[in-house]
């Protein structure tokens, strides 16, 4: 069944689930504390179709998160429907793999998959601009790929925008077929690929992942205060 979104009074761009339980029992409408700890990748879908204003306001949201110089050199590829989402597949899988992968039905009915794209020019010319330029005319060393990090930010508030709406979302990483992606797509050749978000309803059973099993490392095992 299609899943329906309605507004909040309070927050008219960002209509929510009516019913939180009906959601394929993977995630609900909360609040962002909430998110950050119920946020987990869906990868199996009921294949039920996402409203274009609740795919567009997800948009706006990712594109909110922190930019290095307000740089902004991060872009969104967004595929709905099996006729568009259909290139993401054909381009970075093959028949073996689909037919071996357990999870590939379950991913592939996703409605909706977003391909983010950073632009490493984008950061060498802003960062060659009036206010950003080094004092000695040097060029800037990057020594962190800032282009990489600002498109994994936008996935990152993309995820908890959807677990806060509801919304089932699962992030795959580059592994293959990049190339081949980007001719498809028509995406510029400077332009390099991150991964694909996909996103839409959850299904039932959606079972974990093996690497779910893995303990989590605690604040005292991570956090190093004052030195390591």
């Amino acid at each position: 069944m299609t899943q329906n979104f309605t507004s909040v009074a309070s927050l008219p761009e960002t209509p929510r689930c009516p019913d939180p339980t009906d959601v394929g029992g993977s995630v609900r409408p909360m609040e962002l504390s909430e998110a950050i700890r119920r946020r987990r990748m869906t990868r199996n879908f009921t294949g039920a179709p996402l409203q274009r204003a609740v795919i567009d306001d997800l948009m706006a949201q990712a594109l909110r998160a922190p930019s290095a110089g307000n740089t902004q050199g991060r872009e969104l590829v967004v595929l709905e429907g099996p006729s568009e989402t259909d290139a993401y597949w054909d381009t970075t899988t093959d028949a073996a793999w689909r037919a071996r992968s357990r999870r590939f039905e379950g991913m592939s009915r996703a409605p909706v998959i977003v391909l983010p794209f950073s632009d490493p020019d984008a950061y060498v010319e802003r960062y060659q601009e009036s206010d950003k330029v080094r004092a000695d005319g040097a060029e800037v060393e990057w020594v962190v790929p800032y282009w990489h990090v600002d498109a994994s930010f936008a996935v990152m508030t993309l995820l908890l925008a959807a677990a806060d709406r509801g919304i089932g979302a699962a992030f795959l990483g580059n592994f293959r077929g990049e190339a081949a992606l980007k001719e498809a797509l028509g995406v510029p050749v400077g332009m390099r690929w991150l991964g694909a978000v996909l996103l839409g309803e959850a299904a039932k059973p959606d079972p974990p992942s093996p690497s779910a099993s893995r303990a989590k490392r605690t604040v005292d095992d991570t956090v190093h205060r004052g030195r390591w």
